[in-house]
């Protein structure tokens, strides 16, 4: 029995990660096939469309001044996070398969950190717009009148717990208990995925409760509106709503699938055969950060103009390089013809 106790008290802070996979049973590829390529291939693919398309998210919201209200520096932050978590998952793709035995524990950690950072500001910012919308619409009023000041504290809070919540495994995890080590994460506890899931699940619950009774409410209010001014008020509330609820819908519909995985992982462990599902909830986990720009640009009218209008603006300047470098081209070639013809003809006169 004692010698069972220091067993389990045992800490093993100076293995390296390989150990913890062999731990729980989770190869790591020692040479690199087609389906690996495939995978870090199409994933960092994926993530340069990811941040591209964010980054144009977060330059319409900079550009037009008609999206300068809360709700929309929300969903700036939110393109943020998206962005993050592209920058996040190349950096995944860029140390997955063979490289995972190159990684030390503090880089495993970061590698892990990054996702679980975009996440949680992810999930924040939903809520924060929930609970924003609600505020505005109960009033019936398009915009909050909420100060910058308190977006910008709001905004610096939401990436504060999300770091937070980043650096949780450091020290939660499972290096001084190996029963409790994750089939997924080998270096994370089993016990911090199950809180971590159950968390995240039950914030999508409240969530989609308050966009629900934001809804009923509207739609009680839009039955006993008789003026038409503001029926056209209701609908542009109304549209706003629904393009948020889309958001929030795809986002629970893409991370459902992991956070239901993670959850199984931490209540069976190697029972749950996690390891068979990993990547596919990666990757639609993933989607979920392209998917925003695509509902913006199909939903809000006013975005979509103003994508064009930054489109086309880059395609204008990049045509108006091309021209300015062909007629600095053209006239160093016409300078030459005429110094070589000035050479020609003095040769031809000393001749």
């Amino acid at each position: 029995m004692a010698t069972e106790s220091i067993v389990e008290n045992t800490c093993y802070y100076n293995e390296n990660v390989t150990f913890f996979y062999k731990v729980v049973n989770k190869t790591i590829s020692t040479g690199w096939n087609t389906r690996d390529y495939v995978v870090i291939g199409l994933g960092l693919t994926v993530c340069v469309i990811v941040l591209l398309a964010n980054l144009l998210v977060m330059i319409a919201i900079f550009m037009n001044r008609r999206f300068h209200f809360p709700i929309y520096y929300l969903l700036g932050n939110m393109a943020a996070a998206d962005l993050f978590a592209g920058i996040a998952y190349a950096n995944l793709m860029l140390h997955t398969g063979p490289w995972t035995r190159t990684l030390t524990k503090e880089q495993w950690y970061i590698r892990g950190a990054l996702i679980d950072i975009s996440l949680t500001a992810s999930v924040a910012n939903l809520l924060a717009v929930a609970v924003e919308r609600h505020q505005t619409i109960i009033t019936m009023q398009l915009h909050s009148t909420m100060p910058k000041r308190r977006v910008v504290l709001l905004i610096v809070c939401i990436w504060a717990t999300g770091i937070i919540m980043g650096l949780v495994p450091t020290f939660w995890n499972c290096e001084c208990d190996l029963k409790d080590c994750s089939t997924l994460a080998p270096l994370y506890s089993r016990r911090f995925l199950i809180f971590w899931a159950v968390l995240n699940l039950l914030t999508f619950f409240v969530m989609v409760a308050v966009y629900t009774r934001i809804f009923i409410y509207v739609k009680n209010q839009s039955k006993n509106t008789s003026q038409q001014v503001t029926e056209i008020r209701q609908q542009t509330v109304v549209n706003l709503m629904k393009t948020i609820s889309m958001v929030l819908g795809a986002f629970v519909i893409c991370w459902t699938p992991g956070l239901v995985t993670l959850l199984l992982d931490g209540l069976l462990g190697k029972e749950s055969h996690a390891n068979r599902y990993e990547k596919y909830c990666l990757f639609i986990a993933e989607c979920n950060s392209l998917v925003n720009p695509i509902i913006y640009s199909l939903r809000d009218n006013e975005m979509r103009r103003t994508f064009k209008w930054i489109l086309c603006s880059l395609c204008r300047r990049g045509v108006h390089q091309q021209r300015q470098l062909s007629l600095v081209k053209r006239g160093t070639s016409l300078r030459e013809e005429t110094l070589g013809s000035g050479l020609k003809s003095e040769a031809e006169a000393l001749c």
